[in-house]
C-alpha cells in the first residue's frame, strides 16, 4: 500500500513538473510631461503643485517620484495621493479614487513644504519608474517668494 501511494505521488509530481507556466504581467507604455510650480512661499515654507501629463497608454495605478535638490526641503502635507519622503527622495502613490489616468489626462498633485535653506525646483520626475523626458529647470528668482515653474517638454 505504501509503495502504491508513493508511486501515485511520484507520478503526480512528475506530471505537475512537466507543466510549467510562466506568467508575466503586461506593462502599459509610460511617457509623461511634468510641471512643478511653487504657488506660494514664505520664510521657512512653501506650497507647490505637480502636474503630470500622461502621454502614453492609460494608467491603472501610478507612482510619481522626484528628488528635492536641497536637503532642507521637506513635504509636510500633500493631497491627491499618498505622500512619503526619505531623505530628499519624494514618492507619491495614487489614492483609490484617482488610480486610473487616461491617455492625455493629467495628475494634479499638491503639497505644503518646509525648508531650512534654498528652495530649488526638482528637475527630474518619473511615473512608474519611467523618467518624464525633457524636464527643464526654470531660472530661480532672487527672492524666496513668488512663482517658479519647471516644465518637461516631450521629446
Amino acid at each position: 500500500m505504501k509503495r502504491a501511494i508513493l508511486l501515485l505521488l511520484t507520478g503526480t509530481l512528475t506530471a505537475l513538473s512537466a507543466v510549467v507556466v510562466v506568467v508575466t504581467s503586461a506593462q502599459a507604455a509610460t511617457a509623461c510631461r511634468a510641471t512643478y510650480t511653487v504657488t506660494n512661499a514664505w520664510p521657512g515654507g512653501f506650497q507647490a503643485s505637480v502636474s503630470i501629463a500622461n502621454l502614453a497608454d492609460p494608467l491603472t495605478g501610478w507612482t510619481v517620484r522626484f528628488t528635492f535638490p536641497d536637503a532642507g526641503q521637506r513635504v509636510s502635507q500633500g493631497w491627491n495621493g499618498t505622500w512619503s519622503q526619505s531623505g530628499t527622495a519624494v514618492t507619491v502613490t495614487n489614492a483609490s479614487w484617482n488610480a486610473s489616468v487616461g491617455t492625455g489626462a493629467a495628475l494634479d498633485l499638491g503639497f505644503l513644504g518646509t525648508l531650512t535653506g534654498a528652495n530649488p525646483v526638482p528637475t527630474a520626475f518619473s511615473v512608474n519608474g519611467v523618467s518624464c523626458t525633457g524636464t527643464v529647470p526654470p531660472t530661480n528668482p532672487t527672492t524666496t517668494t513668488g512663482r517658479r515653474r519647471a516644465s518637461a517638454a516631450s521629446s
